[in-house]
């Protein structure tokens, strides 16, 4: 089971109350775990990805054994301990202003 955590205002929507678990299959990636994200919650299509293209939108981050993988291909593995449950897998609501 992957855990995913996920930022306040996406919860709310979700209405789920803490981290969620998700099965997903091999390879665990970056993409494998949104997928299985938006398929056990679809009210999340179009919140962390925009619909058309698949792309992170702007103020969203993710985060997974104090790596930043935000920036990184869809398809970038995920390491062991978010694979075995250890760790979970972040969603984190970008902070922007001054």
């Amino acid at each position: 089971m992957i855990r995913v955590v996920l930022p306040a205002h996406l919860r709310t929507l979700a209405r789920v109350g803490g981290e969620v678990q998700l099965t997903v299959a091999d390879p665990v990636t970056v993409a494998t775990v949104l997928d299985a994200l938006e398929e056990c919650y679809p009210m999340l299509r179009g919140t962390i990805r925009d619909h058309g293209a698949g792309r992170r939108r702007a103020f969203i981050r993710f985060y997974a054994c104090e790596q930043d993988f935000s920036n990184d291909p869809p398809d970038t593995a995920l390491p062991g301990p978010v694979v075995s449950g250890t760790e979970p897998f972040l969603v984190v609501g970008a902070m922007a202003g001054g």
